[in-house]
């Protein structure tokens, strides 16, 4: 099989790289995110991106680096939450083993405060990230080969279920 072992889908803040890092350790693989190649190649943070050069550049930038990740990486990979919304993204998907981690609202503010540094919740983040969610959960189903509940359970319980979901053998 060409590509990654799993991809990760999901929202901001689900957990998609403390589970694909748990993930990784127990399938014996790398890790690889694609917002930190983002962030490592143009030497700034996502936020710093999206301020100076707005969402549109960096959604471009998020396709190239979902498309390396994807030709390049044979282990786990966790995306941006933004990155389904990419038709071309979502075709690449399609041959990959995916998990959606899914979350409610209110786990979502649990877990990250809905804070600021997240540019696209800068103001009225409840209300923007169920926008966001309503705009892009049909997106994270598409891709998806299997989805797994994040609401009250721990990191290790997540990816005990990711697992499970594929069907993995834990190294």
């Amino acid at each position: 099989m060409s590509g990654p072992r799993l991809v990760l889908v999901g929202p901001m803040g689900v957990g998609k790289s403390t589970v694909g890092r748990l993930l990784a350790e127990r399938l014996g693989v790398g890790y690889r995110d694609t917002d930190d190649d983002i962030v490592a190649a143009e030497g700034r943070e996502i936020s710093e991106i999206f301020v100076d050069e707005g969402e549109e550049h960096f959604r471009a930038l998020e396709k190239a680096a979902v498309a390396t990740a994807l030709a390049e990486h044979r282990g786990v990979l966790a995306l941006g939450g933004g990155a389904v919304l990419d038709a071309d993204t979502r075709a690449l998907l399609a041959p990959q083993p995916v998990v959606y981690l899914s979350m409610d609202v209110e786990e979502a503010v649990r877990r990250t405060g809905l804070n600021v540094a997240r540019p696209l919740l800068a103001v009225n983040p409840r209300k923007q990230w169920r926008e966001l969610m309503e705009a892009r959960r049909h997106l994270y189903e598409e891709v998806a080969t299997a989805v797994v509940t994040t609401d009250g359970r721990t990191p290790e319980e997540v990816t005990r279920a990711a697992l499970d979901a594929l069907e993995l053998k834990k190294a």
